[in-house]
């Protein structure tokens, strides 16, 4: 049993019980898409003004949407994964618009296990390619959807979602844009491939990293490198806590790095964090991106 911050009411904090199984389905009752609304509001806090309304949560899985929850074994909502399904391209894809879990409960599983259980619904409608954003500062984010789910980077947009009047995006909303091929990737352990490259990325060049070790403004484009690295601090949340200046710095960095170097034909081919004690990397390479890519 954790016991979570909150008065327990309707399904976001009090006690949570994870020493049973965490049934991951679709949000089916009242109850349970107000939770959501709820978990919405507790994640990206109070003032947030983009919160999904309990009414749209709930028509959205009539039109091939997907609204989700993971449940303790007390029926109490510890995560939820929402996303729209439509045409890209001419093509049927979704768009994975929010995931969130319980502070409570984070580190335990339940973001993968809310993806997976969406890959195999969309899969189920005929759906191959999923869309979604994520804040290129977040280390623990970028491992989980470029490391364990294989998903690629096919954008970069600065400030892509404006004011929000979110707690978590007062340092603005830049964001990568993934695509995550769930028909072609079933099965790929995209791991297996980061790790193969691991020394070859090592070796390549930290293009954002300063003489003291902190973050640089970009200079001139390098030339004649097959792979750089883009190094983002490995707990932003921490790093803005102690000297929210610094972070600033390194998300400015972070920024003009994405830009300058995916518009000269970079392409980011993995996410790295043990490669030097206490400091996380993206990998770009020049061209094409990594095997098994299309």
């Amino acid at each position: 049993m954790i016991r979570a911050d909150g008065d327990g009411e309707p399904g976001v904090g009090g006690v949570v019980d994870l020493s049973g199984s965490v049934d991951v389905r679709p949000l089916r009752t009242h109850g349970e898409f107000q939770a959501c609304v709820e978990l919405q509001r507790l994640t990206w806090g109070a003032d947030f003004e983009d919160v999904v309304p309990a009414s749209l949560l709930k028509v959205v899985p009539r039109i091939g949407g997907v609204v989700a929850g993971a449940f303790d074994a007390s029926g109490r909502l510890l995560g939820f994964v929402f996303g729209l399904t439509g045409l890209e391209g001419g093509r049927i894809a979704h768009w994975s618009h929010m995931l969130a879990v319980h502070p409570a409960v984070r580190n335990h599983g339940i973001g993968r296990r809310l993806k997976e259980y969406q890959r195999e619904t969309l899969l189920g409608l005929g759906v191959e390619s999923v869309f979604w954003t994520f804040d290129p500062l977040v280390a623990r984010n970028a491992h989980l959807n470029l490391t364990r789910l294989g998903a690629e980077v096919v954008d970069f947009y600065p400030d892509m979602y404006g004011r929000t009047g979110s707690i978590l995006h007062t340092m603005g909303t830049d964001r990568l844009v993934v695509v995550w091929r769930i028909g072609a990737r079933r099965g790929r352990d995209a791991s297996a491939v980061g790790d193969a490259r691991s020394a070859e990325v090592a070796a390549a060049p930290v293009v954002n990293r300063g003489p003291d070790g902190g973050p640089a403004v970009v200079g001139e484009a390098l030339e004649g490198h097959p792979l750089i690295r883009i190094e983002v601090p490995s707990d932003i949340e921490a790093l803005r806590s102690s000297s929210e200046s610094l972070a600033l710095r390194w998300r400015d960095s972070i920024r003009q790095s994405f830009l300058r170097y995916l518009g000269d034909g970079y392409r980011v081919v993995g996410f790295y964090r043990g490669l030097e004690d206490g400091r996380c990397h993206y990998a770009l390479a020049f061209g094409p991106s990594i095997e098994g890519s299309t």
